[in-house]
C-alpha cells in the first residue's frame, strides 16, 4: 500500500492530475501507519505483521 501510494503520488504530480495526487497521499499515510503499527509489534487486524 505504501509503494502504491508513492507511485500514485508521483504520477499525479508529473501528470498534473489532482485526484491521483490525493489518492496517493491517502494511501501513503495509511500504508505508513499500518507499517509502523506492525513494526512495533502491535497486532493489526488480528495479525502480528501487516503483510
Amino acid at each position: 500500500m505504501f509503494i502504491l501510494g508513492v507511485i500514485l503520488l508521483l504520477l499525479g504530480l508529473f501528470l498534473h492530475i489532482t485526484i491521483l495526487t490525493t489518492i496517493g497521499i491517502i494511501l501513503l499515510v495509511i500504508g505508513a501507519v499500518l507499517f509502523l503499527l506492525g513494526s512495533v509489534g502491535r497486532p493489526v487486524a488480528g495479525r502480528r505483521h501487516y503483510w
